[in-house]
């Protein structure tokens, strides 16, 4: 892949919220998960830990801990992706948490562009109660969900989203 495949790859990658239902491939959950292994974290320690949720009923509840968003209970597969402090800060000791969050968000992203490589769609959803997330999950204390992703076959919008220019996100040598 060059460059130009890269760009061209990442522009045609877009949020999903209309899903068939059709269930995922376990071989489709086995690569995103094997993508999502390579992704850089801090210090190697792969601060993160994602929970697969394929149940319909529990996709239900995962819903509406989101904010009743239907695309969570209607995707195949919801990937809620975590932070685990635990495995940060016995290395990192308080900087390990901010460190848990990112490793966390990296590895999300890896899976998102993983279910794109295999023809999936995907949308990644921050907007959801947290304790009813860690209860549905009967999640540890040290884990934090940080997003769910839903994945399946869906229709994509019917024309790009539009995007700022760089220019307003990039400031060189300084602000």
């Amino acid at each position: 892949m060059n460059s130009s495949d890269l760009l061209r790859f990442l522009k045609a990658r877009s949020s999903v919220r209309d899903y068939s239902g059709e269930p995922l491939d376990p071989e489709d959950i086995d690569y995103i998960l094997a993508c999502a292994s390579t992704a850089p974290s801090a210090g190697n320690r792969e601060a993160w830990d994602v929970v697969i949720v394929t149940d319909e009923d529990a996709r239900i509840e995962l819903a509406l801990a989101a904010l009743e968003q239907v695309h969570i209970r209607e995707a195949p597969a919801v990937f809620v992706v975590c932070a685990n402090y635990i495995r940060s800060m016995s290395h990192y000791g308080e900087r390990g948490i901010l460190y848990a969050l990112e490793d966390a968000t990296i590895a999300c992203t890896y899976m998102m562009l993983a279910a794109h490589a295999r023809n999936l769609h995907s949308c990644w959803t921050g907007a959801f109660n947290e304790n009813d997330i860690r209860e549905i999950l009967h999640l540890p204390e040290h884990i934090r969900p940080v997003a769910l992703l839903a994945v399946g076959r869906g229709t994509p919008p019917l024309k790009p989203v539009e995007r700022m220019p760089v220019e307003e996100h990039a400031h060189r040598e300084n602000w």
